[in-house]
């Protein structure tokens, strides 16, 4: 079964590059759903710290700083879903929960440790740019400056 966005094949653009607009843009492309999902902020956070190793609900947690208990448990309940990560209950008092990557899931965490790579190698570039476009966009903002205006003579004068 293929989702209803879903082209069949990839297709090239004129420089032989695959096009990064051949999906559809409707909001029930699978394609588009699964890119939604691991691309958010919290669910990259997730597959990073679940690299070849089983952490524990609460030591997940403390290490996504920001991330609320509710955020978490649905970004781990959707990545469960999505097979990209194994929940374990352990049945004992209270309960021990688990979470480890699938196979599917360090596939993810390949290409995302690519991107952390690429990050980290361009983040001085980045900021570089970041501070530019601040300066240009803060002097755009700025009002024009006008040449002071002449005195005028006080009321009731005249002036020849």
């Amino acid at each position: 079964m293929t989702s209803p966005g879903y082209l069949g094949v990839t297709e090239f653009d004129d420089d032989g590059d695959p096009d990064p607009f051949q999906w559809d843009t409707r909001g029930d492309c699978e394609v588009r759903q699964i890119l939604d999902r691991v691309a958010d902020k919290w669910s990259l956070l997730v597959i990073a710290l679940l690299d070849s190793r089983v952490v524990r609900f609460s030591e997940l947690r403390r290490e996504i700083d920001g991330i609320s208990q509710r955020m978490l448990t649905v970004t781990l309940r959707q990545l469960e879903r999505d097979g990209l990560v194994r929940r374990t209950v352990h049945p004992v008092v209270p309960p021990r929960v688990e979470y480890a990557l699938t196979a599917l899931g360090c596939t993810l965490h390949t290409t995302i440790r690519s991107l952390v790579t690429w990050t980290e190698e361009h983040q001085n570039e980045i900021a570089a740019a970041r501070e530019t476009y601040d300066a240009r966009e803060a002097q755009a903002a700025e009002p024009p400056r006008t040449a002071p205006a002449a005195p005028q003579a006080p009321r009731g004068t005249r002036r020849d």
